[in-house]
């Protein structure tokens, strides 16, 4: 049995148990993100670990943090594979604008600890692994795992994320002129609306009343520009829905991993506009536009030579290059592969 530890439940987390389930005896346990509560759940971790010692097989672990440290303990005592998946914070050192784990002293050292000690570390995406930084010149260049933790030693293989397209899909009908979406949640928290680029879509929007904006996964984000849309969290079939509903789709994000809204609103036919961060380029490829330094005047530009392209061919290019090259199946099969090493 796997032990799938993970500081909070999300979709990525639904999905790796969609995949992982059928094939092997998995069991997850959630931490917490509050520091306050953060002495309990190290103790009942520790007491679930145990209990579920004499079955468990191996440990997993979604992102590198406080959750991970005792999964990776346990497995070096009591001799069990211990695999970490690398999703972005956890390689990220940006105190500018309060975002990374190594910006802060104890968590910066769970999360080393963790790295260092696992047997071995899947990231989502490349960037994640080393990145000389250049898309927020306030911002230092060096990030990722080998640049934050210089002697890491442990094993390390990149594995995408990977979209169920025959959910994610393109419904063929026309869509507003003009229209752009973006999914982040936690963006009423200033910080957090800096890191998904929401300042940029804010500076945007107020140049551009004429264009319609709409901004999904936090109800008490607040904007002051009239034509920008807030939406709360939205079930998969209701996004899906809100997708095939814009033209664009917006991720301009300070940091990165591998955004999964982005390839899920791309399978669904939006034309991407993202930042030049992370695996986001990778996504994106040519079927939009790569923002290469944080600029609105740039992000304009960018947005006019889209504007004046062949916006269908750019929309079934989007579409097919998540359905060709960052499929569901294909994650199934590298994860399982991992695991069942």
């Amino acid at each position: 049995m796997i032990i799938y530890t993970f500081p909070v439940h999300t979709a990525f987390i639904d999905r790796d148990l969609e995949m992982i389930s059928p094939e092997i005896k998995i069991t997850a346990l959630e931490f917490t993100q509050s520091p306050l509560k953060l002495p309990l759940y190290f103790l009942l971790q520790f007491f679930q670990l145990l209990w579920y010692l004499p079955k468990t097989s191996q440990y997993l672990s979604f992102f590198g943090g406080y959750h991970s440290v005792l999964p990776v303990w346990f497995g070096k005592v009591f001799g069990k594979r211990c695999t970490i998946q690398a999703g972005g914070t956890d390689c990220i050192n940006m105190p500018e604008i309060g975002y990374g784990n190594f910006r802060k002293k104890w968590l910066r050292m769970a999360t080393a600890y963790s790295f260092k000690n696992c047997s071995l570390i899947l990231p989502v995406a490349e960037a994640l692994v080393r990145q000389d930084y250049q898309y927020d010149p306030a911002i230092s260049e060096k990030q990722g795992l080998l640049n934050l933790i210089p002697d890491l030693k442990t094993p390390i293989q990149v594995i995408p994320n990977g979209f169920d397209t025959d959910f994610w899909k393109d419904f063929g009908k026309k869509r507003p002129a003009k229209s752009f979406i973006s999914v982040a949640t936690g963006t009423s928290k200033s910080s957090r609306a800096i890191v998904k680029g929401y300042d940029l879509v804010e500076k945007l929007a107020k140049k551009h009343p004429d264009w319609n904006f709409t901004l999904v996964g936090d109800p008490n984000y607040r904007s002051n520009n009239p034509n920008i849309s807030i939406v709360g969290k939205k079930q998969a079939l209701e996004l899906l829905d809100l997708f095939n509903s814009h033209q664009f789709y917006l991720q301009l994000s300070t940091s990165e991993g591998f955004p999964n809204a982005l390839g899920e609103a791309m399978a669904s036919g939006c034309i991407p506009i993202g930042s030049a961060v992370g695996a986001i380029p990778e996504i994106i490829g040519d079927s939009g536009a790569i923002l290469k330094t944080k600029d609105v005047d740039q992000l304009e530009s960018e947005v006019a030579s889209l504007l004046n392209s062949d916006l269908g061919n750019l929309r079934s290019k989007a579409s097919n290059r998540i359905r060709l090259q960052f499929s569901f199946s294909t994650r199934k099969q590298l994860l399982l592969s991992c695991l069942r090493r």
